[in-house]
């Protein structure tokens, strides 16, 4: 793949880190985001710093932050090529006991997030007759568990996925490209220690890894015939469980 410039959002820890780091050793050029800046900074160094990365701290939700990404990457590398809405959060709470300022975190940062960091990027992706956006959503969005009650993250999750059938419609005259990879149960810091025990909602009986996922987002950035696409990397989750 050619030497591109890729935006990861939520990149201090977990699957995006995993797709900052994978992209990066492959000799893409970086600008990693996070919310945290003493994060962010932790995790630039992790990476090596250098000449190929860059970091913009700020919550994705804010347009100005989409915005000051692309401008980074501009100054920085001099094009955007690929956008990887990753940044996103989780949790289980019955849907009765859900309040408007529960639902409102999910909505802030899962949709109103990608929505606005992606409305950023794409002017420059038209100007450059190309770009490839891929979004981080979820396998509960078609399959649902009852002993998993996240009605407010999940609506999240699915509105970024009709999103993302909505942008391959309207972009692909200008060749962009837009993709969601839904991750199943993933081995990150958002999960506690006991994850393993639930390794059986995949068929594979094992909980997934973070450069997994990252494999997925890199083999759909350099693949010139996919957009529109849902694509699952959940161990099997979406069609099945593993029962012993």
């Amino acid at each position: 793949m050619e030497k591109q410039t890729v935006i990861v959002t939520g990149a201090s820890s977990g699957i995006g880190l995993e797709i900052a780091r994978y992209f990066l050793e492959r000799g893409s050029n970086i600008v990693i985001n996070s919310r945290t800046d003493s994060k962010l900074e932790q995790v630039f160094n992790e990476l090596g710093g250098g000449d190929h990365l860059a970091m913009v701290a700020g919550d994705v939700a804010d347009k100005s932050v989409g915005e000051l990404l692309v401008k980074t990457a501009l100054d920085r590398f001099g094009s955007v090529d690929v956008l990887v809405n990753n940044a996103g959060i989780y949790e289980n709470k019955p849907f009765l006991e859900v309040t408007e300022d529960h639902l409102d975190r999910f909505l802030r940062t899962n949709l109103k997030g990608t929505f606005f960091t992606t409305q950023s990027v794409i002017p420059q992706m038209q100007k450059q007759k190309g770009g490839v956006i891929i979004n981080i959503g979820s396998p509960l969005v078609y399959h649902a568990m009852a002993g998993s009650p996240s009605t407010a993250p999940i609506s999240s999750k699915g509105a970024v996925h009709a999103l993302t059938h909505q942008l391959a419609a309207e972009f692909g005259k200008d060749n962009i490209r837009v993709n969601t990879v839904a991750a199943g149960l993933i081995r990150t810091p958002m999960h506690d220690k006991n994850i393993d025990q639930a390794a059986g909602v995949h068929l594979l009986n094992r909980i997934g890894e973070p450069e997994e996922v990252a494999q997925m987002v890199y083999s759909i950035a350099g693949n010139k015939l996919i957009t529109g696409a849902i694509i699952n990397v959940d161990g099997g989750m979406g069609a099945g469980h593993y029962l012993s």
